[in-house]
C-alpha cells in the first residue's frame, strides 16, 4: 500500500483526492490529514480513512479536534509546526494543497524525506523555485504537478529530448469576465468573480483566474518545471477548458492534453504515477463539444499576466512579491475593502516600491513575502471601495 499526506484536506484539492483514494482504499493507507480550521470535515475524513493523524493549523480549533476525534485513536495535533512535522512524517506521497506561502514550509518539510510530493498549490515554485527544486534535487523527491495545465504538459512534454521543444502553450479559460470591458469589470463583486464558468474550485483561484493572475503564477511555474527558455512559454485563451495545455515540436507537431473539466483526472495521474487508474469521469463527448475555440489574451484587460510575465523575465524576489501582495489584495477585494480592477494596481505599486536582492534561502523567501505583505497592506488602505 501507497502511503499517503494530504496538506490541505478539506479544500477543494483535498476532497477531490479523497474522493479518489475511497474509490480504491485497498491501495492507500492514509498516514495524516491536515486542514486549517474546519474541524467537522477534517474529523469525518480521518475517520473515514482511518487516518493515523489530523492537524490543524489553528491552535484555537484544537479543542474542538480532539473533541471530535476522542476514541479513535486517531492522533491529534494543532499549529503551523506541527503541520511541518505531519509534512515531515515520510509518507510516500504527499498532495500539498495548502493555499499560499503557508504551504512554504510544509513542502519543503516533505521534500526533504525523498517521496513523491504533488504540487497542487503555485506558491512554493511560484516564490521559492530556485530554493525548492534545489531540495527536490538535493533529496532524490519527485515532484509531480497537480494544476490541469502543468499535469498536461507533464504528460506531453519529452523530458528525455527537450531540444525538440519548440514552445509551451498554456491553455486559459479566461474566466469570468473574459468579454468584459474595463469598466464592466470595474463594478464586478466577489459573488461575480468566484463563479468561475468551468471549474469548480477555492475562493482565492477562482479570483486569480477571473485576473488572469492564476495564469500568470503558472506561466512562472512551468518555467520552473520544464527545461526551457521564458520565451518559449505562451498563454493563450481557450474558453472550453477542454484542452488543458500543449507541447508543440520543433517539427512542427503539436501534441495536446485534453479532458474534463475535473481535478480528479491531474490528481488521478499523479495518485496513480507513473501507471493510470479509473476516475468517474464520462468520457469526453467530442461531436457534443463541436468545437475549441482560442484567442489571444488581451494584456491591457487583464494586467496580472503581463505583470507576471515581467516578474519572471526580471527573476531574483520578483515573482515572489508578486505573489504575496497578489496573495493580500485578493483577499482584500474577497473580503469588500477593495475594487475587482484594483486587485492587480495594488501588485504593480507593490512591485514598483519593492526591489531586495535575490533569496538565496527559505528564510530570505519568507522575509521578502512578509515585506511585500506588508507593503501591499498598506497601499490596500489607500483605496476606497
Amino acid at each position: 500500500m501507497k502511503t499517503v499526506t494530504i496538506l490541505g484536506a478539506t479544500g477543494s484539492i483535498g476532497g477531490s483526492t479523497l474522493d479518489l483514494i475511497e474509490r480504491e482504499p485497498e491501495k492507500y493507507d492514509v498516514l495524516a490529514l491536515t486542514a486549517n480550521c474546519d474541524v467537522a470535515k477534517l474529523a469525518a475524513a480521518a475517520i473515514r480513512t482511518n487516518a493515523k493523524r489530523a492537524v490543524v493549523a489553528d491552535v484555537g480549533c484544537y479543542a474542538d479536534l480532539k473533541s471530535a476525534l476522542a476514541g479513535t485513536g486517531i492522533e491529534v495535533a494543532a499549529g503551523a509546526q506541527a503541520v511541518c512535522e505531519t509534512a515531515a512524517m515520510g509518507a510516500d506521497w504527499t498532495m500539498a494543497a495548502i493555499v499560499g506561502c503557508a504551504g512554504l514550509e510544509p513542502v519543503m518539510a516533505s521534500i526533504a524525506q525523498g517521496g513523491t510530493v504533488v504540487l497542487a498549490n503555485k506558491e512554493p515554485l511560484v516564490s521559492a523555485g530556485d530554493v525548492i527544486l534545489a531540495a527536490a534535487a538535493k533529496t532524490g523527491a519527485t515532484l509531480l504537478p497537480a494544476d490541469s495545465e502543468h499535469n498536461a504538459i507533464y504528460q506531453c512534454f519529452d523530458f528525455a529530448r527537450p531540444e525538440g521543444v519548440r514552445r509551451i502553450i498554456l491553455t486559459a479559460s479566461g474566466g469570468p469576465f473574459r468579454t468584459k470591458t474595463r469598466e464592466e469589470m470595474r463594478a464586478m463583486t466577489p459573488a461575480q468573480a468566484v463563479a468561475h464558468p468551468n471549474w469548480s474550485m477555492g475562493a482565492k483561484i477562482s479570483v486569480d483566474s477571473a485576473t488572469l493572475m492564476n495564469k500568470g503564477l503558472e506561466l512562472i511555474e512551468a518555467a520552473r518545471l520544464f527545461p526551457v527558455e521564458n520565451d518559449q512559454i505562451e498563454v493563450i485563451c481557450h474558453p472550453q477548458s477542454i484542452i488543458h495545455s500543449m507541447v508543440e515540436y520543433v517539427d512542427g507537431s503539436i501534441l495536446a492534453q485534453l479532458g474534463p473539466s475535473d481535478m480528479r483526472v491531474p490528481i488521478a495521474y499523479c495518485l496513480a504515477w507513473p501507471e493510470r487508474m479509473a476516475t468517474p469521469m464520462a468520457p469526453l463527448d467530442l461531436v457534443a463539444i463541436g468545437r475549441l475555440d482560442f484567442e489571444a489574451p488581451d494584456l491591457d484587460r487583464f494586467p496580472a499576466l503581463r505583470l507576471a510575465r515581467e516578474a519572471l523575465d526580471a527573476g531574483g524576489a520578483r515573482p515572489a512579491i508578486l505573489n504575496a501582495a497578489n496573495e493580500i489584495a485578493v483577499a482584500a477585494f474577497l473580503e469588500g475593502r477593495i475594487g475587482f480592477l484594483e486587485i492587480a494596481a495594488i501588485v504593480a505599486d507593490t512591485l514598483a516600491g519593492y526591489d531586495p536582492a535575490p533569496p538565496e534561502t527559505l528564510d530570505a523567501v519568507l522575509s521578502v513575502d512578509a515585506e511585500a505583505r506588508r507593503l501591499a497592506g498598506e497601499r490596500v488602505k489607500d483605496c476606497v471601495v
